[in-house]
């Protein structure tokens, strides 16, 4: 789990570069991809206000105290999903029209099963977050990587097999990052990681605090930017986030400074702006969504 632009340290492997896109609402044309950043120590928090309500926590989070004295035993948990499920409104979406069909859910998740959170009503139409099945969903997400748009930001254009060593150690993983289908009325339309910020090497580079959640997303088709939807959907997947995960105070995200659609879309979407941090291939701008500050933002 980690940050948004060009590659991302979010994950369930901190060895793993991962990648993160959004797109905004803005009229001005809106890149697809936000960006994340890596797993590297060392980041200048210099832009840090000492004053700010951001302090650092340093006691570790139970989980982490947790998965290193479990270290050596058998291996984590894979990610769940559900291909459908109530949503807040009381509706129901169908995915298995699309192809998306249910798989069982873990008894444990580090992330609350995001793969039960069900779908939820947008301005956009009804949206789900769909948890990532490889054998059905690399064939559509390599394409995504592969709109140069996209690839621009994420560095993940090539044969699947590039898209596939990106997913595969979230998967495999211990469920700290859970890679998922956006799918808006019955379609998959855009491609989101939902990881535990606070578990990731991004925690390196701000003042992490138990639980924060990060989020990366990318809009896969150009008929779907630049219209809104990534606003729309910062929103309903930071609603979602707060509602279903009680212990998280805080959603983050951290977008290339020199994004200014993409920095809009998350001020849009009810993030603040937290502050300036170097990360290994870029300047971010670290956005936050505070659970106190919901109902004003």
């Amino acid at each position: 789990m980690s940050s948004t632009d060009a590659r991302t340290g979010a994950g369930v492997s901190p060895t793993t570069p991962f990648a993160t896109a959004v797109t905004d609402e803005n009229p001005e044309p809106v890149p697809a991809a936000g960006e994340l950043a890596g797993p590297t120590a060392g980041a200048d928090t210099s832009g840090f206000d000492p004053d700010a309500a951001d302090t650092l926590d340093l006691r570790l989070p139970d989980e982490l105290i947790d998965l290193i004295a479990a270290q050596g035993g058998a291996g984590g948990q894979g990610n769940g999903s559900s291909g459908h499920g109530p949503g807040t409104d009381g509706t129901s979406t169908d995915l298995t029209d699309h192809g998306l069909t249910d798989h069982d859910l873990p008894d444990d998740d580090l992330l609350d099963n995001v793969g039960a959170w069900g779908p939820v009503t947008t301005r956009s139409g009804v949206f789900q977050l769909v948890p990532v099945r490889l054998e059905r969903d690399l064939p559509l997400i390599s394409r995504w990587m592969n709109d140069p748009a996209v690839a621009a930001f994420w560095e993940l254009e090539g044969p699947q097999a590039v898209t596939e060593d990106h997913l595969r150690p979230q998967l495999d993983g211990d469920g700290r990052s859970v890679p998922c289908l956006g799918v808006l009325d019955g379609t998959p339309m855009s491609y989101w990681e939902i990881y535990r910020a606070d578990l990731d090497p991004l925690a390196r580079h701000y003042p992490a605090r138990p639980h924060d959640t990060g989020v990366h997303l990318l809009i896969g088709g150009v008929a779907n930017r630049g219209r809104g939807l990534g606003t729309n959907l910062l929103r309903a997947v930071a609603d979602l986030v707060l509602d279903h995960r009680p212990p998280c105070a805080r959603v983050v995200a951290e977008p290339d400074l020199r994004n200014t659609p993409s920095v809009s879309a998350f001020l849009s979407a009810g993030f603040r702006f937290a502050a300036e941090v170097d990360l290994p291939e870029k300047r971010a701008a670290l956005m936050v969504r505070d659970r106190a500050l919901r109902a004003l933002l």
